[in-house]
């Protein structure tokens, strides 16, 4: 039988699967038979979002007790958000290797210094000159939030929150949209639309931001936007058993644990809405029955609702097991399970009055997303056809019980489309008219006009996309906010462009009302061609692929300036200004090493295998203390040091890096003549000897004991 013709017996019977029917039984059989030989997940569909026309797939007459009108909206294409995509040139500072991790000082890391030998230098270090004493740079906002474990600012309106989950022993990562009138209304709060990923989520991103427009589509909506990031075969619920490494507890986790904290801190209301696909869908449908009044919308693209009937335990299992290798039975039990019934959208429908519901699936056919096969109405994607035929039956079922119990539902079957993203971007467009209306909020964003030097700098970079607020009041001038950014002006620097992670970034320090007040410049490619940056009247923001986003400011960034920015001995910023925990000053790691502030003894940095030292010392803890220079030479044999508080630390490709404290042994050296006398560079650290001390050179020792002074 041709697949157009079980549609046609599918949509003129109307009859339930769960009312006795041999001829739906049957269908239902040959999709479980098509999906146990090319069952796969929607990531791995065969289709992206990307790069696809915007045309609207035909669409069947709809079915609803109270239908909503439809959206007809065009896709909106992102914009080329330039620091946000790798640039060609990846070449990293020559003869060096990246230093460590953002927030703590960097691990050893070895300065690049010439093979070949030279003639010796007898350079008697000086001592270091005056340091400049630069003001502490001005406080940074606190980036915690109560309930948080880890917050990165992705865009000015796109944040990741690693939120902590009392219930899985972990915090698990929630990335949050953030509605339009985020910037420009900060005492404003806003409802919340979830949307739930398909089977294979995966860890890092949502499915929703990797294949669709939902950052560009969502920038004009008043809502915030809740994408939970992971979850692989969760169908977000609460496990019985842990398997393979996981242990979801993840409709705890949505519906008690994540709700605090967007309502705390980040400005969002206890008016919801749940949007998922496929696994998502399912989910969205059950955890909204669930828990009654927690949604008041709920929308399923392409889910199974139902996991009861014949065969679909099965399916899910083989489905489960394929992503991730994960075992049905270890999430509800057995089929003959309550939880089963439990979490199936068929059997839960009647908890589901009252709640906007929106319920859409393809009919498997050849769509204007898919390729075509060759063979009239089966496309290339085959697993995406079966499971599209799956998820229509099921839909059919559930829809069919709603209207028996005189629950509306806006219910889209489409005549053609398969399992996959672009019909999921297309969905999510058209049922938004219906999640604002459920939500209280406007479906059209209000008219925003350019004007002035915003709209000159606007209209010259065109990748910024449609503006989509007007223009606004900042701390010293004025901003506007566009799909892919934001132009401040003042005017004293101008209208200058602030996009992407260097957007995040200075969203996270506050923006114009923080320490680096107003942009002074657009962003810009470095001359390596490996990064981005922007200065600020107080400071500056670089980026790269590998290394992230990062603010310089205060005297920290003066000194990294005068050494040459990135293309200095230091690199790019590896993390963020940190004070240091135990003494007053402050650090911010480079990729080659960092950069050390005190009242005392002003910014100096410390680099390679002398890095690596400092480090294995005890940092400014142990008795060197802050740096007092930064790195110096090349002397004898191509050697480098740092002088520091208590003492220095030298380093030579011969010797290696050992430090050597002020006092007996440290003059005794001098007058020997440094590492240009005799003994040469020190080859151990002073340890103690016979009841005194001793240190090791190249060429001999000195020891110090009672009060006498042995050179040997």
């Amino acid at each position: 039988m041709r697949p157009a013709s079980r549609r046609s017996d599918v949509r003129r019977t109307g009859r339930s699967r769960f009312q006795g029917s041999a001829r739906v039984h049957d269908r239902k059989g040959r999709a479980i038979a098509l999906l146990a030989a090319a069952l796969v997940l929607p990531t791995a569909a065969g289709l992206s979002a990307a790069g696809v026309a915007a045309a609207q797939p035909p669409t069947s007459t709809s079915i609803s007790a109270t239908p909503t009108p439809t959206s007809s909206a065009a896709r909106q294409t992102p914009g080329n958000i330039q620091e946000t995509v790798a640039p060609k040139a990846t070449t990293t500072v020559a003869g060096t290797t990246p230093a460590a991790t953002a927030t703590t000082p960097p691990a050893t890391t070895t300065t690049a210094a010439p093979t070949t030998t030279t003639t010796t230098t007898t350079v008697a270090p000086a001592p270091a000159a005056a340091p400049v004493i630069s003001a502490r740079s001005a406080a940074a906002p606190s980036r915690s939030i109560p309930g948080v474990s880890k917050v990165q600012w992705i865009s000015d309106r796109r944040v990741a929150l690693w939120v902590d989950s009392a219930a899985m022993g972990a915090p698990f990562q929630v990335q949050i949209l953030l509605a339009r009138d985020w910037n420009s209304n900060p005492g404003a709060t806003f409802p919340a639309l979830y949307m739930l990923d398909g089977l294979r989520a995966r860890d890092d991103e949502s499915g929703w931001t990797i294949e669709t427009d939902a950052a560009s589509f969502y920038a004009d909506k008043n809502v915030n936007v809740i994408l939970p990031v992971g979850g692989q075969s969760s169908f977000y619920s609460d496990w019985l058993e842990p398997d393979n490494g996981k242990f979801y507890q993840l409709e705890t986790f949505l519906t008690k644990e994540l709700p605090p904290v967007l309502e705390n801190s980040m400005r969002t209301t206890s008016s919801r809405g749940v949007i998922g696909l496929s696994m998502g869908g399912t989910s969205a449908m059950f955890l909204a029955a669930r828990n009654p009044g927690f949604f008041q919308f709920a929308g399923s693209f392409s889910g199974y609702l139902s996991t009861t009937s014949l065969g679909m335990p099965q399916a899910l299992q083989y489905a489960m097991q394929d992503a991730g290798g994960y075992n049905v039975t270890k999430m509800w039990g057995q089929p003959s399970n309550a939880l089963w019934a439990a979490h199936d959208p068929y059997i839960q429908a009647e908890n589901l009055k009252g709640t906007s519901l929106y319920i859409s699936s393809g009919s498997g056919m050849t769509g204007p997303y898919d390729q075509p096969s060759g063979i009239p109405g089966v496309s290339t994607n085959y697993a995406g056809m079966g499971l599209e035929i799956l998820s229509r039956l099921t839909s059919q079922s559930f829809a069919t019980k709603l209207n028996k119990l005189g629950i509306p539902a806006q219910v889209n079957y489409r005549p053609s489309g398969t399992h996959s993203w672009p019909y999921w971007q297309f969905e999510m467009h058209q049922a938004w008219p219906q999640v604002a209306n459920a939500l209280g909020v406007a479906v059209s964003a209000p008219a925003c006009g350019l004007g002035g030097d915003i709209g000159a700098m606007a209209n010259a970079n065109p990748w910024l996309g449609g503006c989509v607020t007007g223009e606004y009041s900042v701390a010293g001038g004025l901003a506007q906010d566009f799909r892919n950014g934001r132009i401040f002006w003042s005017g004293g620097t101008g209208a200058q462009v602030v996009t992407g992670m260097i957007g995040g970034e200075y969203q996270a320090m506050g923006g114009p009302s923080g320490p680096l007040g107003l942009p002074t410049t657009s962003e810009f490619g470095t001359p390596d061609g490996r990064g981005r940056g922007n200065h600020f009247q107080s400071g500056s923001i670089y980026w790269t692929p590998q290394t992230g986003a990062h603010s310089v400011r205060g005297a920290i960034r003066d000194l990294w300036s005068s050494q040459g920015w990135e293309t200095g001995p230091l690199g790019y910023p590896v993390g963020d200004e940190i004070n240091t925990p135990s003494k007053d000053g402050a650090v911010q790691g480079f990729e080659i090493g960092a950069i050390y502030w005190s009242p005392t003894t002003g910014a100096n940095g410390v680099q390679g295998l002398i890095m690596g030292k400092y480090g294995e010392m005890g940092y400014e803890n142990s008795w060197l203390g802050f740096p007092r220079s930064s790195e110096r030479g090349p002397i004898r044999d191509n050697g480098r040091f740092n002088e520091f508080e208590g003492g220095n630390i030298y380093w030579s490709p011969a010797s290696g890096a050992w430090s050597i404290k002020h006092g007996a042994i440290f003059e005794e050296w001098g007058r020997q003549g440094y590492e240009g006398g005799r003994l040469g560079y020190p080859i151990s650290d002073e340890y103690a000897f016979e009841g005194g001390v001793r240190q090791n050179f190249q060429f001999g020792t000195i020891t110090v004991k009672g009060g006498n002074i042995q050179v040997a």
